[in-house]
């Protein structure tokens, strides 16, 4: 709600722990009487670490930012961060746990990046989730509580939350656990909420059940294409775009960090800026050549969804159900719809295409459609030749780029 909410003095139940739940369930409790949290899933959680900034270390980052900003292009998510690309199987027991101990410490996302081979091979995410379960029943007293709250699927397989204080709060005396997996959520009372024959006296509920990702807003808008075809009639079966950018169908329609773009798998900050300026040149482009419309070319949108599909089955990411694929709203169709081939990839993969004269794109109306773009784009976006390029497809091909 726009107004905020408080929770002060109430008996407040939180269904869903996804990330909202995980961020919110904290300081939820700070202010309830009494707080009870309905899980159907549990979901891997590390902790933020969060700090104030020291002006020294302020000073430091901005000393060479585009130097910064450069490295962050050639990491697999857009973003810097120690990044190992050895593998977790070939380590010692003893090293993996001092590695792991040392992500942990860090915390946030990068916990990912502590070996090359977690999100590739199964072994070796088995023994980054142990080490997880161990931290979870190391941070949560009671034995019971502490088993529901350790997930049992591939970490990293769904989204990564990252918390302050998540698991901690489960030690309060007025913070319970209800397990809603095997006995649902049957009704909701004057009350409250009744699981399995008990009610749960509440005053507010908060619903943090999820949204539908990269497709939603679109879906509640009724774009119309060629031929009246809407944008919704032709995704009913997955959405299919040309590099998460524009779809066959559509002309001069636009997405910013689209399905088939990595978008939610890199800095959404990068993501975006990228998409932008491409469209921007573009944009220019088409005003210089004087086209009135730019559209996909279908047997290139056809490859490319092809690729996005063929790159996502090298990940673990790819063997669960997660909103990376659609699959937390029923009926949805079972399409990863993110591109997991890695942000320096799939930025070449967009120079490639604005440099080549827009290959993939048809543009109407030009007077010179086949002129040679400017490379404003390409040149600002370009990873410099000293920069390591970290891709997930590279390290899960032994270094060897899918393009």
């Amino acid at each position: 709600p726009h107004e905020g909410v408080d929770f002060t003095g109430l008996r407040v139940g939180v269904i869903g722990t996804g990330s909202s739940a995980i961020q919110s369930i904290p300081i939820i409790a700070r202010e309830a009487a009494a707080l009870t949290v309905f899980q159907r899933t549990a979901t891997w959680s590390v902790p933020a670490w969060n700090e104030k900034l020291t002006p020294e270390y302020l000073k430091s980052a901005k000393a060479d930012y585009p130097a910064l900003r450069a490295k962050a292009r050639g990491r697999p998510t857009g973003f810097y961060f120690p990044f190992n690309t050895e593998p977790a199987l070939e380590a010692s027991p003893e090293d993996r746990e001092r590695q792991y101990e040392q992500a942990w410490a860090r915390g946030g996302l990068p916990f990912l990046g502590a070996y090359g081979d977690l999100l590739f091979e199964k072994g070796a995410n088995d023994t980054a989730a142990d080490f997880a379960r161990r931290k979870i029943r190391g941070l949560v007293k009671d034995p019971v509580t502490a088993d529901l709250l350790c997930p049992d699927n591939v970490l990293g397989c769904k989204r990564l939350c990252v918390d302050t204080g998540y698991y901690e709060t489960y030690n309060l005396p007025h913070v319970k656990l209800v397990d809603v997996s095997r006995t649902p959520i049957e009704r909701f009372t004057a009350d409250g909420i009744e699981v399995d024959g008990v009610e749960y006296k509440l005053d507010a509920v908060v619903c943090a059940t999820g949204f539908a990702a990269m497709t939603g807003s679109f879906d509640k808008i009724r774009i119309t294409g060629r031929d009246g075809l809407t944008l919704s009639e032709k995704w009913r079966a997955g959405p299919r775009a040309y590099l998460g950018i524009a779809s066959v169908g559509f002309p001069n329609l636009f997405m910013i960090t689209g399905p088939g773009s990595p978008s939610v798998l890199a800095s959404m900050i990068q993501a975006i800026e990228q998409h932008v300026d491409w469209l921007a040149d573009c944009l220019g482009h088409m005003r210089d050549v004087g086209a009135t419309t730019i559209e996909p070319i279908l047997k290139d949108e056809d490859a490319w969804v092809e690729h996005v599909n063929d790159v996502s089955t090298v990940s673990l990411r790819s063997t669960c159900s997660s909103w990376y694929v659609g699959t937390n709203i029923p009926g949805r169709p079972r399409v990863f719809m993110p591109y997991i081939g890695g942000f320096p990839v799939y930025v070449q993969k967009c120079n490639e295409v604005m440099s080549g004269g827009f290959d993939g794109f048809v543009l109407e109306g030009a007077h010179d459609s086949n002129a040679a773009p400017e490379v404003r784009y390409t040149e600002r976006w370009r990873v410099p030749i000293d920069i390591e390029v970290i891709s997930p497809a590279a390290i899960a091909a032994r270094r060897v780029p899918v393009v």
